[in-house]
């Protein structure tokens, strides 16, 4: 219950400032591996309850504990409780504020401000429940009156598009540009994926990478914890061990030490390949960035800001990718040469 009532107590605002990407983790290696894991969930995890719940251990009076105590339960805790209505409104709320910026969506983003800085639930529910869309509307009917946006479109737009529905490394990118160049589609369906639905797409494709990273990763490490604990336990009641039940003890260290080494294999798997989607990514988002730098007129406009956003987002993720690669390969040369160390009885 102690996080929960962090939780009521903690405003608004603290969920605002842990939302972004924020420092650079290369320059925290001299911390533990578990709180730079979970400095990267207070600063990345798109939940705020998580977000909150890794700040809360992070900054306790005996963060070693504590942080132990996140990965081991907290983490999960704090998942469980993000499913709850209100933490899920209060971050889509966020999430929708983030991607449609005032100039190009400029009732969405009134709406979904008023929605984040309100100490009211209720507003936070009406406007995922009905108050997101009709101020979404509200929006399109002025662009629609306006028209300068739809007549702005030329060929090669809707062929961009097109090729992002076919092509985009992103789900829900894809799902996104699909929708805009459907059979029946109108200029207007285009216009709103370069004012928001481009945006909102790659954010919901950035968070889906993130989630699944996180919920394997803690999994993982709160496994790994336990393993290693064994094993040592394990080698030193082999050190202690005499006559037959020394060889015995080492057989049981060695195969210890082994189930650690197996464990880090899922991991070492899934951060090589995350790091090979994080690359293609950034390359994406800075490929789009360059041609919506040099596209002219109103749609493109809008997608400069999110691009190179979305490019400095998704290359710090393919950096710590490659950082979690190499600590999972460092802990299987560990259990390696645990292993070694127990069978020859040095």
């Amino acid at each position: 219950m102690r996080l929960r009532t962090v939780l009521a107590a903690v405003c608004l605002s603290l969920a605002t400032l842990v939302s972004g990407v924020g420092p650079s983790f290369a320059a925290t290696q001299d911390t533990s591996a578990d709180k730079i894991w979970v400095q990267y969930l207070a600063y990345r995890d798109s939940r705020s309850t998580v977000r909150i719940g890794a700040w809360q251990a992070l900054l306790s009076s005996t963060p070693d504990a504590a942080i132990a105590q996140f990965v081991a339960t907290g983490y999960d805790y704090s998942v469980k409780l993000a499913a709850e209505t209100k933490a899920r409104n209060a971050d889509f709320a966020r999430r929708i504020l983030d991607t449609y910026p005032a100039e190009y969506a400029p009732e969405v983003h009134s709406a979904a401000q008023y929605a984040v800085n309100s100490r009211d639930d209720a507003d936070r529910e009406r406007f995922a429940h009905g108050g997101f869309q009709a101020a979404e509307q509200r929006d399109r009917q002025v662009r629609q009156t306006r028209g300068d946006q739809a007549k702005a479109l030329v060929e090669a737009d809707r062929a961009f598009v097109r090729d992002l529905a076919a092509n985009d490394p992103g789900t829900q990118v894809r799902v996104s540009a699909s929708y805009a160049t459907r059979v029946g589609a109108t200029d207007d369906d285009l216009v709103d994926f370069f004012a928001s639905g481009w945006a909102l797409g790659a954010r919901l494709d950035l968070e889906s990478y993130r989630l699944q990273a996180a919920d394997n990763e803690n999994k993982w490490r709160a496994s790994l914890a336990r393993l290693i604990t064994d094993a040592q336990a394990a080698e030193q009641a082999a050190k202690n061990a005499s006559g037959d039940a020394a060889a015995k003890a080492r057989e049981a260290a060695g195969q210890a030490w082994h189930a650690v080494g197996d464990q880090t294999a899922p991991a070492r798997s899934a951060w090589d390949q995350a790091q090979q989607v994080a690359d293609r990514q950034a390359r994406n988002w800075a490929a789009i960035a360059q041609a919506a730098a040099a596209a002219t007129g109103p749609n493109w406009a809008a997608v400069v800001a999110p691009a190179q956003d979305n490019s400095t987002q998704w290359s710090d993720e393919r950096g710590f990718a490659a950082d979690q690669a190499r600590y999972w390969n460092a802990l299987l040369q560990q259990a390696l040469d645990g292993e070694q160390r127990v069978r020859s009885g040095s």
